[in-house]
């Protein structure tokens, strides 16, 4: 049995870690680049085209992260990858027209991006061919990965025939079905060895952290298919380093425990077996990832909180409660936790507000850098109708603000983070009752984009506006500071 591994974890309001502050430093520290990495693309044979560059996410997927419109005539168009993004895997993809008369068409190159400029020739209809599709000719990361890639299948190729022939042979007692596994375990030995050199040869470059996961580990040729596959188990983890944080920056990471939970599924025959087998493979892998790097350590936890939540195993959540409650092990809950203390520090008086860009409640698209006002100030609300803290501020504020003179110096900008349909309920029923506003609602909550901008970790949330400028003129706490900051 295979998992289906889809994230569903859902969570409004984020809880506060309070010694989140050890780890701090070393979340942001680990992978933050000197400086960001500029990306030139020369885009050839087609008319034009969407170019959009994709970053693997915490989820697992890939999620777009810049977007720019290139015309197909060779010219040259420049993006700039966030240092906060590097190194890490992207995918370069291109919405294309060949024709003037042509729909738009999707082609997608998959590449890495570390700490060098890169410069990139391609015709997006045939975005997988070499000679379409290529790199200047200094660039490191994807030429070693392409080699590798080259060199690996060529070493496989040698240990393939031989696995199959010992698997699906018939006289395991035979002379030269003994020889056979001596042959086998010679060939195994190289090919691990190899690996060893190439990551030591190619260890200033990222792709060199992604070599590991074609290590093959030992196989006992004899017993039961049940007892291989239990040895398989036991020795899944012994040429892994989960202290290398960069692990957790892979995909193949994500492959290659789905293949070591796979193992665990080739043992279940029955519901109750499952609801006892994938528990103790959570556990024993994370104990594992618990002995290296915080970041693997939270990525193990995050990687099996999906898995059980999808496949509703109540047995494995009931393992990870205290790994969930280890302020060492770094989630994609604390890190984004961290991100967002850390981001607070930016939104100060006398900053600009990040632009708003989103549908309001009447389906018309809100800009907040176009919002034309004669109120001198903008109130920006992050606020829940299934949140009673929120409802107490919106039952103060909203009178207070719909005075005549209040009225005319404040324009409220509410954003909804409801996400339940009980709540999504209560919004609209909220919002007709609360008419003068702008309603805005963010549709995942404090996971969306304007959530993330402005660092929302709970509601309610006021930022006070200048309308003109959109710089911050405060971040009010209570009622009673809103009133002391206007003037």
């Amino acid at each position: 049995m295979a998992f289906n591994w889809i994230i569903s974890l859902r969570t409004k309001v984020i809880t506060i870690v309070s010694d989140i502050f050890l780890l701090l430093a070393l979340t942001f520290q680990l992978f933050a680049q000197d400086q960001n990495v500029a990306l030139t693309i020369h885009l050839r044979g087609v008319i034009e085209s969407k170019i959009s560059i994709l970053a693997l996410s915490d989820s697992r997927t890939f999620k777009p992260i810049l977007e720019i419109n290139a015309k197909g005539n060779g010219d040259a168009v420049k993006l700039t990858v966030p240092k906060q993004k590097l190194p890490g895997e992207f995918v370069l993809r291109f919405d294309y027209r060949e024709k003037e008369s042509s729909t738009p068409y999707p082609s997608e190159k998959y590449f890495f991006i570390n700490d060098q400029n890169l410069e990139l020739w391609a015709n997006p209809m045939y975005c997988n061919n070499v000679d379409s599709i290529y790199f200047q000719k200094d660039e490191r990361e994807n030429m070693a990965f392409t080699f590798f890639s080259k060199e690996n299948g060529m070493h496989k190729e040698k240990l393939g025939p031989l696995q199959n022939l010992l698997l699906n042979y018939d006289d395991t007692e035979s002379k030269f079905y003994q020889q056979g596994i001596k042959e086998y375990e010679h060939r195994r030995q190289s090919y691990n060895q190899w690996l060893q050199t190439k990551s030591i040869q190619d260890s200033a470059l990222f792709v060199s952290h992604l070599y590991c996961f074609q290590y093959v580990p030992e196989i006992p040729w004899k017993g039961s298919e049940t007892e291989r596959i239990g040895s398989l188990i036991n020795h899944y983890f012994d040429n892994m380093d989960f202290k290398d944080p960069l692990l957790a920056k892979t995909s193949d990471m994500n492959k290659w425990m789905d293949a070591y939970v796979n193992l665990y599924g080739q043992l279940c025959t029955t519901a109750t077996l499952r609801d006892s087998l994938f528990p103790m493979a959570g556990k024993t892998a994370i104990e594992k990832a618990k002995q290296g790097h915080p970041l693997v350590y939270g990525w193990m936890v995050d990687y099996f909180y999906r898995g059980y939540e999808t496949n509703g195993i109540m047995a494995g959540m009931k393992v990870l409660d205290p790994y969930l409650n280890d302020s060492t092990c770094l989630t994609s809950k604390r890190q984004e936790i961290a991100r967002r203390l850390k981001g607070m520090e930016t939104l100060v008086t006398g900053t600009i507000a990040p632009n708003i860009t989103m549908k309001d409640s009447g389906g018309n698209l809100f800009d907040l850098y176009e919002l034309k006002t004669q109120c001198k100030y903008i109130l920006l609300l992050f606020w829940s109708a299934g949140c009673s803290h929120c409802m107490e501020t919106v039952k103060v504020l909203y009178p207070w603000q719909q005075q005549g003179e209040m009225q005319q110096k404040i324009q409220v900008v509410a954003i909804s983070l409801d996400e339940t349909e009980t709540e999504i309920k209560a919004y609209r029923q909220q919002i007709l009752q609360h008419k003068g506003w702008l309603h805005i609602r963010a549709e995942e909550g404090v996971r969306s984009k304007v959530a993330s901008d402005y660092f929302v970790l709970a509601t309610p949330v006021m930022v006070l506006l200048d309308a003109k400028t959109k710089i911050i003129v405060a971040n009010p706490n209570t009622l009673n500071e809103l009133m002391t900051a206007i003037k």
